[in-house]
């Protein structure tokens, strides 16, 4: 049964899915927004909304733990802490918005961009 298993599989298996959520999320804190589709988006948001909250609190352990979480990417993780986290330490939430595109010519697929706001 499926009970409160809320997330999508993608069609791939779940080191695949894994691997492909966190190269997303590392996308998205390299370039601030990437546009991908609206499922995709919607699957990584509370990814980084969680992450940007560890941020927020500046220590070892912290930095330790986003940087686990971001497969040791030394460069994202100074960002998030250096960049991202300060801008929102006054926020509770809601750092990231999800803006929906036409769809895709090929398939149809909806698109959307996530970015941080």
């Amino acid at each position: 049964m499926k009970h409160h298993k809320s997330f999508r599989k993608f069609g791939r298996e779940k080191n695949q899915r894994v691997a492909f959520v966190k190269s997303l999320l590392i996308n998205l804190i390299r370039h601030g927004r990437i546009e991908t589709t609206l499922a995709r988006a919607k699957e990584i948001r509370p990814f980084v909304e969680r992450l940007v909250t560890l941020a927020k609190t500046d220590t070892v352990a912290r930095r330790r733990l986003v940087s686990a979480r971001l497969i040791n990417q030394a460069d994202e993780t100074t960002k998030l802490f250096g960049e991202y986290a300060p801008k929102y330490k006054e926020v509770a939430g809601g750092y990231t918005r999800i803006i929906k595109l036409s769809n895709r010519v090929s398939d149809g697929a909806e698109k959307a961009i996530i970015e941080f706001v």
